[in-house]
């Protein structure tokens, strides 16, 4: 009750102060765009979906269940509140500029940097759905490593850009050797070789796990993990990223627009800002 009282309070002195100093109508426009801006976050909610709301006028674009774009969706996320914990235990140097923390361990080891913790997200689901032959991603080099036959033992041999693959392992197609297998990747794979492994995406054809890059070293990576769309047919979506050094894989703010945020529009070749990166020509990729 008090909380609405103090709401009717501000609301009543925004309207005495537009009325001194702006027109009848501005007035009016005023407190209908107080009233009709709804709360877009959801403290108490778990999941990405329930966490944010979609503005006035935007509705969530549908998707099929066991997709991945309703995994990513519907990806847990911790308490509200919860800091971006860095591989070693310390607290991130900026905490304002994310909604929510997914529920990623970080490993003690510090590879599972920006684009590596994109891997996981991508490879987990694969592994989830019975999809194990899909996992597979380019080195730097360019030469690829699947999954599949680190499981039956081959390992990479790599002198500089050379890398042959030999079998010196045991078959073993467990959970904890498919861990092992993604740090392989982590160590040699990053922004740099999925910008040149992945297809490009227009941003007109722009979805639910698809992924704005800056491939180099140092490059980055940020995955979409909601869309929404209004009858305009004009997109907004939300953002996902990993980091370095690697650290908890957290749900973004918009900074640069506070009345939507945390949710993005996103065009081609666009200086994008996200959290403390500015992309400053938009590119994007998509999965295989």
């Amino acid at each position: 009750m008090k909380k609405i009282l103090l709401i009717l309070l501000s609301l009543f002195t925004i309207v005495l102060l537009a009325y001194q100093f702006k027109p009848v109508k501005r007035v009016a426009e005023t407190v209908v765009s107080i009233i009709e801006t709804p709360e877009l976050l959801n403290k108490d909610s778990l999941t990405i979906k329930t966490r944010v709301n979609v503005p006035v006028g935007y509705k969530r674009v549908l998707y099929a269940k066991g997709s991945f774009e309703e995994y990513l969706r519907n990806y847990k996320l911790k308490t509200f509140g919860s800091k971006i914990i860095n591989y070693d235990d310390t607290k991130y140097f900026w905490q304002r500029g994310h909604v929510g923390i997914l529920e990623i361990p970080v490993p003690k080891n510090g590879l599972q940097q920006c684009a590596d913790a994109l891997i996981r997200v991508r490879s987990e689901y694969l592994w989830d759905h019975n999809r194990k032959a899909e996992i597979g991603f380019n080195f730097t080099s360019g030469h690829n490593c699947s999954w599949l036959k680190y499981a039956q033992g081959y390992r990479p041999k790599i002198k500089g850009n050379k890398v042959t693959f030999h079998k010196t392992a045991s078959a073993n197609s467990s959970k904890a050797n498919f861990y092992k297998y993604l740090n392989l990747i982590y160590t040699y794979s990053g922004t740099l070789s999925l910008y040149n492994e992945l297809k490009s995406i227009k941003a007109k054809d722009l979805k639910i796990g698809d992924m704005l890059i800056k491939g180099g070293s140092p490059g980055h990576i940020v995955m979409i993990c909601d869309e929404a769309v209004n009858e305009r047919g004009e997109k907004i979506f939300l953002l996902f990223q990993g980091n370095t050094p690697a650290q908890s894989v957290h749900l973004v703010k918009n900074l640069e627009d506070s009345n939507n945020s945390p949710w993005y529009k996103l065009k081609d070749d666009a200086a994008i800002s996200v959290s403390n990166y500015m992309f400053e020509s938009a590119k994007f990729v998509r999965f295989k």
